[in-house]
């Protein structure tokens, strides 16, 4: 099982329970200390080190490298867990010219989903449907995605992460629509409002801190995402759910043909070919 965002938070909270359970987690995070210590955490429940990758999803480029050490040390993918987000303050456009929070939530998911493309189908033809479980939120329901320029600057970091969990939950939808013959099931799920490093830099999150009520723990956060990782319950192709349960999302984020021109503006955006959805940079 391969978990994005697994060195802290959720992802991380998700990775011990997995390998707790005896899954082989494969850890990919951003910082290397954290990532060292999510390392550590996993082989504490576990009595085995699990593989781990360090990629910067506000970069491209290290995307590619990370999807292809992955696919080359590992023959099958049962699991595929994109997780990794952010909430940024930082407004100028990434190296790749594109705005942070949408690439680091969306796009840079986007593309290494694609790189893991035939180590998901591997896993689906030797036992049962593989799985592709994105990180969601209730965020969707406000934010501004323009479906045919993904990436284009956004006006403020909240409507950047709105843009992206919307963004989340078309490619979702999309997802399950395109490769259902290949045995992969997509979902998505909202985790509700997290205690974690999370948004810790944002005078909203920091006000909602005081009334310790309104947030989950990481662990609790991360219980949907290990049931969709492992019951057959949570085997709905497209299917967006919180609390272990089927969510609603708004017509924005459901629209079948919002769907599909957010996925040929994503190929195009991240640099992939139509034809097979292969990649043109020889990767994958």
């Amino acid at each position: 099982m391969v978990i994005t965002g697994a060195s802290s938070g959720i992802g991380l909270a998700a990775a011990v329970e997995l390998a707790r359970g005896g899954d082989e987690v494969v850890l990919l995070g951003r910082d290397p200390g954290r990532l060292q210590r999510a390392v550590e955490a996993v082989r504490e429940v576990s009595g085995s080190t699990p593989a781990a990758y360090r990629a910067d999803f506000a970069v491209l480029d290290e995307v590619r490298q990370a999807g292809g050490k992955i696919a080359a040390a590992h023959e099958r993918i049962d699991v595929l867990v994109n997780n990794a987000g952010q909430l940024t303050s930082v407004r100028r456009l990434t190296a790749d010219g594109f705005d942070p929070t949408v690439q680091t939530n969306h796009l840079a998911g986007f593309l290494l989903t694609h790189l893991l493309l035939d180590r998901l189908r591997a896993a689906a033809d030797a036992d049962g449907p593989a799985r592709v479980i994105t990180t969601g939120s209730a965020a969707e329901a406000w934010g501004t995605l323009d479906v045919r320029r993904p990436g284009r600057r956004q006006l403020s970091r909240w409507l950047a992460y709105g843009a992206s969990k919307q963004a989340n939950i078309l490619f979702t939808a999309e997802a399950a629509r395109r490769w259902a013959t290949y045995g992969i099931v997509p979902t998505c799920f909202f985790p509700g409002l997290i205690r974690s490093r999370f948004g810790r830099r944002s005078p909203v999150f920091s006000l909602a801190g005081l009334v310790p009520v309104l947030f989950r723990t990481p662990a609790e956060g991360a219980e949907t995402l290990v049931w969709l990782a492992r019951e057959p319950h949570g085997l709905v192709p497209g299917g967006y759910f919180a609390w272990q349960r089927p969510f609603v999302a708004t017509g924005r984020s459901t629209r079948p043909e919002r769907a599909r021109l957010l996925w040929e503006s994503s190929l195009a955006a991240v640099g992939y070919g139509a034809v097979g959805e292969r990649s043109v940079r020889g990767v994958g």
